[in-house]
This record gives C-alpha cells, structure tokens and sequence, in this order.
C-alpha cells in the first residue's frame, strides 16, 4: 500500500489519483496483496524519483508531461542501485498500468512511456524439490516446533501446498467456509478467478489434525465440537477472523511466518535455499508431469491463465531427463 510519505511528495490532484488507482487494483482487478504491494512499491519509487528530478511534487500534468528521457532516467537510477533485469522490466509494468488505467478514465495521457522497451527477462525455469525432498518436507514439518498445534499447522499447510499445488497466498487467504468438500477445495485465485482442486486424503487428514488441536474455536466451523489440546490449560480463545490458518495470536496467519518455517526446517534437513513454500508448487506440477498428467490438466490444476507459463515445466523434465542419460549411458 501507498505509504504516507510517498503521497506527501505528490501534488493533491495526483496523491487523490494514486489512491483511486489503488482501490482499482484492490476492488475492481481483485490483485493479490502480494501485487498490489509490488505495483505500490514501484510507483512510490518512481513518485520519489520524480520529486527529485523536478525539484518539488509531482502532479498530474508533470505526470502526462514526462519525457522518454525521464522515463530511462528512472530505469538508469533503478539499474545503479542494483535492480535486476526482473525488477526493472516490472516496476515498468507497474508504471505503464498506473498510465493506462489513467488515461482509460480520462485522468491524463502520456504517449512516451509507450515506446520504452521493458528490459528483457532472464529465462527461469521453477525450481522443485525432488520427490523424496518434497516427502522429508512433509514429514518433518514440525521439526524445531515445540507447540502441537502450531507443528500440525505447518504440516498442514506444507502439505495443501504440494497435494494441491496452491499458491502460497492462495492458500493463506482460505477461511474455514472454504475447508475441502466431497473431495475438491474452491480456490480463490490470481484477479479474482476461482477454480477447484482434487484433494487426497492426506491434506484432509492434516487439516483435520490441525483443526483438532488448534487451541481456537476452528471446528466449531465445520461443523464438530472445538475443544482445546489436551496439555491446553488455558481455556479455549475465539479467532480473530474466519482464517483456516491462524497465528499464535488468532489472526491471518502472514507469508513471512510459513517461510521462516520453512527455512528453520530446511536448514536442518540439509535441503537446498530453493527449498521455499512455493517450491511445493512447482513440486507438485512437475511431478504430476513426470508420472503421466497431461499439460492441459496441469494448467488447469494451477490456474494458468495461458498455457505457455505451464509448458515451463516440460523444460524441467527435459533437463531431467538429459541429466538421467549422461549418467546413465555407458558412452555419454
């Protein structure tokens, strides 16, 4: 979100315009907190590059106004400071929708951000975890825990992220309302778009493990009797919001808490740094690829909106596969 000293460095017409087209991402385009973050921190940069190349607030004419020449100065200064490739071509975007959205409403129109080329990204491929890392993940999850009912959350989270192939924040925003039903989970997904995954009986175990020792009144929800775990002494607590996944102090359990888990664990089992939680999504297709499913069905199971960010995949199996042949091969 916009912070307030960004919006003291703006011109009124401009700091009011910013925080309409915040609203815009937020209600209307329905973005992830994640994105909506990365686009505000982008602008925030670029309005405070502005109020230093201009010498006072920008407003919304010097804004229209803005020369190609500002505009790589920008990217230039982001570049010096360090910023990757990746991170320049996407404060671009940011910039570019913020123009965009204003000039569809009338706001202002700047033709030169048109013609500047976004720096061109390096070619990633997701980085998985191998079967058996994904499975030490799974049954390790409560390494270091000391608390039962925290472990099974994490258990619990760890495995929906690699039975279903959610995304992290995906799986952070379910409420109790969405707890799997006749064997499918409705997930909420990128820009407001939902679908259904199948969930095997392991993720409804550990959630239903969780649920049952959680010390708030999670059950109560779904339907079965909330009690406290048996070493609990205190008396059972209300959550702070309808979260399936909770803090130790009952709100929304937060990205940054399920990947310090995360890293705690792996450090422990000796797994690699790319041993993340959204690694467990990456597992999760590229294994489902190796034992036989199809692309489309992946797509469809991750909620790709195109088909060309899932065939990613099939480049992982072919590095795979090449690597299986030089070591397997007598003349290789």
């Amino acid at each position: 979100m916009l912070k307030q000293h960004t919006t003291a460095l703006c011109a009124p017409d401009l700091a009011e315009t910013l925080q309409k087209w915040q609203d815009y991402l937020q209600f209307e385009r329905r973005l992830s907190p994640h994105s909506i973050r990365a686009y505000t921190s982008d602008i925030a940069h670029f309005i405070t590059f502005m109020h230093d190349h201009l010498g006072k607030p920008p407003s919304i004419v010097d804004i229209a106004s803005a020369k190609i020449t500002d505009f790589r100065s920008w990217m230039s200064k982001k570049a010096m400071s360090g910023a990757q490739n990746s991170s320049r071509a996407r404060s671009l975007s940011g910039l570019k929708n913020l123009l965009t959205w204003m000039d569809k409403n009338g706001i202002a129109h700047n033709p030169a951000v048109a013609n500047l080329r976004s720096p061109k990204r390096a070619h990633k491929l997701p980085r998985p975890l191998a079967e058996t890392q994904a499975r030490e993940v799974l049954e390790n999850a409560d390494l270091l825990i000391p608390e039962d009912w925290i472990a099974a959350r994490n258990r619990a989270l760890f495995t929906l992220l690699y039975g279903c192939g959610l995304r992290i924040d995906e799986a952070l925003s379910l409420n109790l309302k969405d707890l799997p039903r006749d064997g499918v989970i409705r997930v909420h997904g990128k820009g407001g778009k939902h679908r259904e995954v199948p969930v095997i009986d392991l993720v409804e175990r550990t959630l239903q493990d969780y649920l049952k020792l959680s010390p708030y009144h999670l059950m109560s929800s779904c339907g079965s009797t909330a009690g406290s775990p048996a070493n609990q002494k205190d008396p059972v607590v209300k959550p702070q919001d309808d979260a399936l996944f909770l803090g130790t102090r009952g709100k929304r359990l937060n990205q940054g808490m399920a990947q310090k888990a995360m890293r705690q664990m792996r450090g422990h089992l000796g797994l690699p740094e790319t041993a993340t939680p959204h690694a467990l999504r990456h597992s999760f297709a590229t294994h489902l690829l190796q034992n036989g499913a199809n692309l489309r069905e992946i797509q469809e199971l991750l909620g790709h909106s195109s088909l060309s960010t899932t065939q990613r995949y099939t480049e992982i199996n072919a590095e795979e596969l090449m690597r299986i042949y030089k070591d397997a091969h007598p003349r290789a």
